[in-house]
């Protein structure tokens, strides 16, 4: 196995032990976890267990699909004018993803 050189090692410890870098990254982690909790609530859950009105899929190929409408959305838009909520929602259904595979949600 190759070992990475010591000055990177000596320059990413440095830079992981910022305290600003830390806080504007537990800042932003906070955002998400408020804005998914936040969504969750106003939704009912139905990210999860939706009502399956007009769609049959399970909650993982419902979260996919709305995956690859945030990137259609985001491929389609000048980089500089991508508004931060698509962001967000994106990373949201990233993890909404990721939490449905843990609770094997159907």
């Amino acid at each position: 196995m190759e070992r990475v050189p010591r000055s990177w090692l000596a320059a990413v410890e440095a830079v992981s032990c910022r305290p600003d870098t830390t806080q504007a990254i537990k800042d932003e982690c906070d955002s998400i976890l408020n804005l998914l909790l936040q969504k969750n609530s106003e939704y009912g859950d139905s990210v999860f267990f939706p009502k399956r009105i007009f769609s049959r899929s399970d909650a993982e190929e419902q979260l996919r699909v709305r995956i690859d409408d945030k990137l259609s959305r985001l491929m389609n838009q000048d980089p500089k004018l991508i508004p931060e909520d698509t962001e967000q929602d994106l990373i949201g259904y990233l993890i909404l993803l990721r939490v449905a595979r843990k609770l094997q949600v159907v």
